[in-house]
């Protein structure tokens, strides 16, 4: 009997017998390098990730090809975008790439609705997702509308850890939301103003 690992995922242990058998049944392992596209914006999705080691980005692009990230998904967690578009059989709002190598499980439309209706605890799983996921995206527009770049900029490099930071100027860029030129900009007026201290590829928080 095929047997999975799903433990991370809290609904799991509320499963019963009978469920359980069924995710054996229809669940299909996933394994995947870094810098995969898991699907595109504007794409159907026919499947469920159920991630359960690597991070996956996901993002909206516009057209421009200007990028910017929604979140990161980690294990343990559903994809709202992927989650949506799945249920609903409607296109993605964006695109999906994976940040590390990464395995997990993917359950398709149909299985993925017989096991909301069979089982009450991973409804409210799905749920407490979409709340997390709006509440972050609620803030994103916050940031987006109301904060200035350079705020922003210093306060996404203070999440990222002790100094010194490993990262690239496209990539911060990417993450907020802008151009790669005005981060470059705006890094080189905070190294001005003391704040930060810039070198290739790894920028310093003073």
């Amino acid at each position: 009997m095929k047997t999975i690992n799903l433990d991370m995922y809290p609904f799991y242990d509320e499963l019963d017998s009978e469920t359980i058998g069924f995710l054996r049944a229809n669940l299909k392992p996933i394994s995947l390098k870094k810098d995969n596209i898991l699907f595109y914006q504007g794409d159907i999705c026919d499947n469920i990730l159920f991630l359960i080691r690597g991070t996956v980005r996901l993002y909206i692009q516009s057209d421009t090809a200007d990028e910017i990230t929604l979140y990161e998904l980690k294990e343990g967690e559903q994809c709202i975008v992927n989650t949506a578009s799945t249920m609903s059989q409607t296109e993605a709002i964006g695109s999906a790439v994976t940040l590390t190598d990464i395995e997990g499980y993917l359950l398709d439309v149909k299985s993925v609705k017989e096991l909301a209706h069979r089982c009450d605890e991973y409804q409210s799983f799905l749920f407490s997702i979409y709340t997390l996921r709006m509440s972050s995206l609620a803030k994103l527009v916050n940031d987006l509308q109301f904060k200035q770049l350079d705020e922003r900029i210093l306060e996404w490099l203070n999440k990222q850890g002790n100094s010194p930071i490993k990262t690239t100027h496209e990539y911060i860029a990417n993450e907020l939301g802008t151009t790669r030129v005005v981060v470059s900009r705006i890094l080189k007026e905070l190294e001005k103003k003391s704040k930060v201290k810039l070198s290739r590829g790894i920028i310093n928080i003073l």
